[in-house]
């Protein structure tokens, strides 16, 4: 059978055909989440370099001495693979893991938490920390040491031609997603509408960037706004989502008039020279694409939400255990339950397109304070919240699981008390802190204790 990289693209409809083929029956949904966490000096607070000591390469060579298989590009360490999982490394050194694909939240939230203590344990025989916000709040962009992936090398050119913030995006920023399924065209534009418009609730639910280089920033979810001026052809809230023409097709003609940064033959990357993917299949290269290269391509485009062979939920900032659980929660009840899937889009159907492009703009800066025309961020969380907890609920009496809602608690929370992570940083960072957030990083949990039942 033929590999991905032999498969030659002839026509439109194969790509097409590779977004349908994601389809799976409810019975074979399964959530995966992904996360980012910085990781710094312990004596002197400065971002891990790849091979500095402590460093990246590192911690793990440390990881690796526990099962994981090392990934190398020309011989140096760029990642790990163990059991479906993948624990890979962003521009600045953000440390991620993509978790496997479980049935539920408990399997995820167990993943995660036992990731967050591997990762403790290493950082403290290492002399590291770590810490989850959506933005570095310590180091500035000069001081990034970048990671030895040549794909990087061509991004960091490619960057700066397209907005202003492109660096600080790949360097200092992390985030958390949650990816889930879908079962046809259909369900996949029901569940795509409903995310784009639920995207600004999320990242004022889980605000969490309100510091740049020691200082606040004026934002609270700064990472929001960074990718505001990053890079427009492949960033941002997309309204053709909500058009009626929408399915497979659209978000293919969409992919094809992004820019490439690179095509990729064998472990060489060759610079595109912003040639779009139309124009490479039109023949205006001297190599031929292939499905390989559709893959490569589909995963160089950021906007709030991405569709490949499965969903992906890009709005939130990072944090710790809970709150990215949390994460998965909070979707998983609006888009793996019937009835809140159809109350949800029910919902969001009636609200039109410049009002909640003006609400994602004001989020950024204010968080779950952001209104626009007659909506509300909170109320809108509020009630979301509460759906999603009801779908929780009904979804895991029909598997015959302990009731998933729990894990809405924190952003319950944060939600009904209208003060996001990043207001209360700002709390401490001005009265217990007095001003130094070197007492952030002493507070910040290396690891969590197990949630009660």
């Amino acid at each position: 059978m033929a590999t991905k990289k032999e498969i030659p693209i002839l026509k439109k409809q194969q790509l097409i055909d590779y977004l349908a083929a994601g389809n799976k029956e409810p019975k074979d949904w399964g959530i995966g989440t992904e996360h980012e966490k910085f990781l710094y000096q312990k004596d002197n607070l400065q971002r891990l370099g790849h091979s500095t000591k402590p460093g990246i390469s590192q911690v793990m060579e440390l990881m690796a001495k526990e099962g994981w298989t090392t990934i190398r590009e020309d011989d140096k360490i760029i990642g790990l693979e163990k059991d479906g999982a993948s624990i890979t490394i962003e521009p600045g050194g953000q440390f991620e893991l993509s978790g496997k694909n479980f049935h539920n939240i408990h399997q995820t939230y167990g993943e995660t938490r036992k990731h967050f203590e591997d990762l403790s344990k290493i950082c403290k025989e290492t002399g590291a920390v770590t810490l989850a916000l959506g933005f570095d709040p310590l180091c500035r962009r000069e001081e990034m040491q970048w990671m030895p992936k040549e794909r990087y090398r061509i991004m960091k050119a490619y960057m700066p031609t397209k907005g202003r913030l492109g660096l600080d995006m790949m360097t200092r920023t992390a985030t958390i997603q949650v990816n889930l399924d879908y079962q046809n065209e259909q369900d996949m534009i029901r569940k795509m509408r409903i995310g784009q418009a639920l995207q600004s609730t999320a990242t004022a639910l889980f605000a969490n960037s309100p510091f740049t280089e020691g200082r606040p920033n004026g934002y609270l979810s700064y990472r929001a706004q960074v990718w505001e001026d990053t890079d427009p052809d492949r960033c941002g809230f997309l309204p053709f989502i909500f058009d009626q023409s929408f399915g497979f097709e659209r978000w293919v003609d969409y992919l094809l008039d992004v820019p490439m940064y690179f095509i990729l033959r064998d472990g060489q990357y060759i610079d595109s020279e912003k040639m779009t993917f139309r124009d490479f299949m039109a023949g205006k290269h001297r190599l031929t694409p292939t499905m390989e290269d559709w893959e490569t391509h589909i995963s160089t485009v950021f906007p709030d939400i991405r569709l490949k062979r499965f969903i992906e939920m890009r709005g939130a900032d990072a944090s710790c255990v809970s709150h990215i659980a949390a994460l998965s929660a909070f979707w998983v009840g609006l888009l793996y339950d019937a009835d809140a899937l159809n109350e949800s889009y029910e919902i969001i159907s009636k609200w039109d397109i410049d009002t909640l492009r003006e609400m994602r703009d004001k989020v950024p800066e204010l968080g779950l304070k952001a209104s626009a025309k007659n909506l509300k961020i909170r109320d809108i969380a509020l009630q979301m919240l509460k759906i999603s907890e009801e779908g929780l609920s009904r979804r895991s009496k029909k598997l015959g699981i302990e009731n998933e809602s729990r894990y809405l608690t924190p952003i319950m929370e944060i939600a009904e008390s209208g003060t996001t992570q990043a207001e209360r940083h700002l709390q401490k960072y001005r009265t217990e802190w007095d001003g130094d957030l070197s007492r952030l990083m002493q507070c910040w949990p290396q690891a969590e204790p197990m949630q009660e039942k």
